[in-house]
């Protein structure tokens, strides 16, 4: 899908890890990366190529259980990602809490800063919802920090709606995320 001919929003290859490696690690040198993701710049740095090779691998536009979107600019270069991983009914997720259904999971959400503002962020999840509605998940959620105030507007605006979860963090910061859902349409 093209984004007024400059953008080409599409499904990752597997054998694109060394551009989906440098994508997340810019995405965790944005100032808000500590509210937004799960892990530090140095230690996704430290990660072997192995592990960006599996993470594609797992991802990738054939996979299964999940999919990376990302928006390339005309240069090539990747300005913005969303994955959607796909949870089954009978497991548990990352937080260890019971998956009741067939879902998917947002996870991954990031567009360079001097990309933001134009509408290329909705064409990400477009094409990652679309995906997951195919394969026949019930909903979609995604788990947002209550103090990123950036992305809960943002997926309100694509309508998600808190679901009243809340998944407490790790350590003594009494800091929360709060899961938003987005049923089958």
């Amino acid at each position: 899908m093209s984004h007024e001919g400059r953008y080409l929003v599409r499904a990752i290859r597997a054998d694109e890890w060394p551009a989906m490696k440098e994508l997340r690690l810019a995405a965790l040198l944005d100032p808000v990366a500590h509210l937004a993701f799960l892990e530090t710049y140095e230690q996704a740095l430290a990660r072997p190529d192995s592990f960006w090779r599996g993470r594609a691998e797992r991802s990738a536009e054939d996979a299964d259980a999940g999919r990376q979107i990302i928006a390339q600019g005309p240069d090539g270069e990747w300005v913005g990602t969303v994955t959607v991983l796909i949870e089954e009914a009978g497991t548990t997720d990352w937080a260890g809490f019971p998956v009741d259904r067939r879902q998917g999971h947002v996870v991954g959400v990031f567009m360079r800063p001097e990309h933001r503002g134009c509408g290329l962020t909705e064409l990400l999840f477009d094409e990652a919802l679309g995906w997951a509605w195919r394969q026949g998940v019930e909903r979609v959620r995604l788990i947002v920090h209550e103090d990123n105030g950036r992305a809960r507007a943002l997926y309100r605006r694509l309508g998600f709606e808190p679901s009243g979860v809340t998944v407490p963090l790790a350590g003594d910061s009494g800091d929360a995320e709060l899961e938003y859902v987005l049923e089958r349409p």
